[in-house]
């Protein structure tokens, strides 16, 4: 099939609840408004940093049609429609075709763990049944299953079984080769935290990742300059990300989760960072103020 030609940053947008838990649908438009005049080149909706694992299946398409109606057709909306069973995973996907959404962004079946041929079969499963483009989300450290290699990557795109792919590796080898198999109608997303800069000199086509929930003016900066070929500019402002980055995957502030973060810092900026569903809890007070010192410190703040 012939899909848009997706590109650049793509938030995956976190889902508002208040504090008690529930969906809070003003407050995730609002929060959409926010990553879209930010400059996001499209949002993957109900993904995992949309905490999709933590709602029922009615919840997660609801979460969809707040995101693609706040969205607007601004820019495209990729929904999160993977889960284990390939019956719930086709009919979220048609669902969401229904809602409007532009693509569909599928991990593999996760927990337990099929067999190779199985995993191929519930891709080409979902094909036959959506006109939707599909973008492959090759996470196997989080689905707990075997990951696609490259060349299984490519197949299913020469096949117009996928569209695009979010390679979810912390190294860009993956996009390297997949640079090199697939023809440039394959969109290569870097899913990582750790090396984007890298991966848009490697050949990827975007970055999709939580990270640009609080950062996304400056993700979609680092995309042009990268784009530019600008190398000097891309490598100040990855410097400029990484303290930010290092809270995470260095645990800066002690052990906390990615979205807890950016969730106090949005707070800090004066947007609404809401609250995320239990067993993910906020900040701590103390926490709190080590990031507000960063954000100052990085001129986010005064």
């Amino acid at each position: 099939m012939n899909a848009p030609a997706i590109r650049g940053i793509f938030p995956a947008a976190m889902t508002m609840f208040d504090a008690d838990g529930a969906i809070d649908a003003e407050n995730t438009a609002r929060h959409i408004d926010f990553l879209i005049q930010n400059g996001a080149h499209g949002i993957v909706a109900a993904g995992t940093s949309g905490e999709f694992i933590a709602m029922t299946e009615p919840e997660r398409l609801y979460v969809i049609q707040v995101i693609v109606e706040a969205a607007a057709g601004r820019v495209p909306v990729y929904a999160g429609t993977g889960h284990y069973s390939t019956r719930t995973t086709i009919e979220l996907t048609q669902a969401a075709e229904r809602l409007g959404a532009d693509g569909a962004i599928v991990i593999q079946p996760y927990y337990q763990k099929p067999p190779k041929a199985a995993i191929l079969e519930h891709f080409y499963a979902v094909r036959r049944a959506t006109s939707l483009p599909i973008m492959l989300y090759n996470n196997p450290h989080y689905a707990g299953c075997a990951e696609f290699t490259a060349r299984e990557v490519a197949r299913l795109a020469e096949e117009g079984v996928i569209q695009s792919v979010k390679s979810t590796f912390e190294s860009v080898v993956p996009v390297q080769e997949l640079s090199y198999f697939c023809s440039d109608h394959f969109r290569i997303f870097y899913g990582s935290f750790n090396a984007p800069m890298e991966a848009f000199f490697s050949g990827a086509h975007g970055w999709v990742s939580g990270f640009m929930n609080l950062f996304v003016r400056q993700c979609c900066a680092l995309y042009d300059a990268c784009s530019a070929g600008d190398v000097g500019q891309a490598r100040s402002i990855w410097h400029w990300l990484l303290p930010f980055k290092h809270l995470y995957t260095q645990q800066g502030l002690g052990p906390v989760n990615d979205l807890a973060i950016y969730r106090a810092g949005l707070a800090l900026l004066g947007e609404h960072g809401g609250f995320s569903r239990a067993p993910f809890y906020p900040l701590t007070d103390d926490q709190q103020a080590m990031l507000r010192q960063l954000m100052v410190k990085q001129g986010m703040l005064a």
